[in-house]
């Protein structure tokens, strides 16, 4: 197999991490706009201006104002933590230490984000139900996974305990959106916690 030529790679590097500051600029600025002024109120325009970027440009990173506030980078990153779990854990196990552990990582702009998220997701009722359309793609990509933890073909079972998963994490992310002085990695790990005991009404975490 030939040796891979080197010299393209700074350019590229550079290049990619130019995409995504201006990415990162384009979320902070659009979630800044849509608490400030509200969602239905912001126009791609004036988030365009904010960055000083063109509008056409905006649509080079994200199809909608919706996708602003839907994206999350941080799915690949769970999975990943999800997968690395020791054998031993269930998914349920596995899936609580992963969040704990990526969401202890944080960086505070990270977590600003991920709060301003949580707020607009809690308030909007377009984007929460932008949102519950996303739902059903996430369900079947952490069934696949759970599949493949436990060596046993997806199933209907699966589906479920995937569907429950996000379900409790949906709730936590809620919980923090009414209350954004709210510790979101803790709100999760309750959750989470929750579910491990079986959802009982009683629960008081």
């Amino acid at each position: 197999m030939p040796e891979p030529d080197p010299s393209p790679t700074p350019v590229t590097g550079l290049r990619e991490r130019k995409k995504l500051r201006t990415r990162a600029a384009i979320q902070k600025e659009a979630l800044r706009l849509f608490l400030e002024k509200g969602f239905q109120a912001t126009t791609i325009d004036e988030i365009a201006a904010a960055v000083e970027i063109s509008p056409s440009t905006f649509f080079n990173y994200f199809p909608s104002k919706e996708d602003v506030v839907l994206q999350d980078d941080l799915d690949p990153v769970i999975f990943a933590a999800f997968n690395a779990q020791p054998a031993e854990l269930g998914p349920i196990g596995a899936l609580r230490h992963a969040m704990i552990e990526v969401f202890s990582n944080l960086t505070p702009d990270q977590r600003s984000l991920m709060r301003d998220r949580a707020v607009l997701l809690a308030s909007e009722p377009e984007l929460r139900a932008a949102f519950l359309n996303q739902f059903m793609s996430i369900v079947d990509q952490l069934a696949e996974l759970i599949a493949r933890r436990v060596g046993r073909p997806r199933s209907f079972a699966m589906r479920n305990l995937s569907g429950a998963l996000l379900g409790v994490m949906m709730a936590a992310l809620l919980a923090a959106g009414e209350n954004p002085d709210a510790d979101l990695v803790h709100l999760t790990d309750q959750a989470m916690s929750h579910l491990e005991a079986g959802l009982p009404l009683e629960w008081e975490g």
